[in-house]
């Protein structure tokens, strides 16, 4: 495309991290809107059409497409993935958008409103964590600002983007720690906007943030009585199993796909793994 005059590439002279490159090309453009698309997505051929039709509304400042992994058939864990990336976009996104606010846009494939974009640069550039530049949590910091100017952010279930995902449990579980710092760093930063946003959101975010403590809380106790009594927990284990259970069923009933029904193994690296690395993102906040 380099020929073609409707295309203007940038190239920098390193590399200085996504957040930095969007600023240059945001200040850059000259359309009304600005599609961010990461560099391992491919986007069905209608997805410009529909996420601009939904920014015809002037109130929306941000909308997101549905992703899903286009390397799903790689391994048992990308499987697990593009099950996790539905049921992220179609309960929780979903959910969210009925109140007109996504929490966080993801960078795959995410429309903004480019006259509050420039508005916003500066302080999307400067942001901070305990007087330290941050340089991840791009999407979710984009998406609280966009919403503390006053602006909608949408879902557009049908706007498809495929995306590479890890295809491996180390690089899945750094990705995930990322993730983990980004989430409750946003999160302190969204604390004082929930009151102007729609109660749901407010129980959203606690439900979120506190729903994987009190698991967490749970397999300790449970893992403390085994230690100490010789006995098994077995109410942590059958409640445990019965949230596994109904969740993935009514996945299996919603999508109408009863491979969700195999998302209840992704239960174990919930338990095992997840749970003690955000507990770990938690203790480790200003890391980079």
């Amino acid at each position: 495309f380099a020929g073609d005059s409707r295309f203007n590439f940038i190239l920098l002279d390193k590399n200085v991290g996504k957040r930095k490159a969007q600023i240059v090309a945001i200040r850059r453009s000259s359309g009304d809107l600005v599609l961010n698309v990461d560099s391992d997505t491919t986007l069905a051929s209608d997805v410009v059409a529909k996420l601009a039709r939904k920014m015809r509304d002037p109130a929306v400042g941000a909308a997101m497409g549905q992703l899903a992994a286009s390397n799903r058939s790689d391994t048992w864990l990308t499987r697990l993935i593009d099950m996790e990336y539905w049921l992220a976009c179609n309960e929780e996104r979903a959910a969210q958008a009925r109140f007109g606010a996504v929490m966080c846009c993801c960078g795959p494939c995410a429309m903004y409103r480019r006259s509050a974009l420039v508005l916003l640069l500066d302080q999307y550039e400067t942001q901070l964590f305990r007087g330290k530049p941050s340089d991840f949590g791009e999407d979710r910091h984009l998406t609280i600002l966009m919403l503390k100017a006053g602006l909608r952010t949408e879902y557009v279930p049908d706007a498809i983007a495929a995306t590479i995902v890890p295809d491996r449990l180390g690089p899945y579980l750094r990705q995930q720690l990322r993730w983990a710092r980004s989430t409750f760093r946003d999160t302190l930063l969204a604390l004082h906007l929930l009151p102007s946003l729609d109660r749901y959101l407010t129980l959203d975010v606690i439900g979120q943030n506190l729903g994987p403590l009190l698991l967490a809380l749970s397999v300790l106790a449970g893992l403390a009585q085994l230690a100490l009594t010789a006995t098994v927990p077995w109410s942590a284990v059958l409640m445990i199993t019965s949230m596994t259970i109904i969740r993935c069923s009514v996945a299996a009933f919603r999508a109408r796909q009863l491979r969700f029904l195999g998302f209840s193994l992704h239960t174990f690296i919930n338990v095992f793994l997840l749970l003690p690395l955000k507990a770990y993102a938690l203790c480790t906040l200003s890391n980079r």
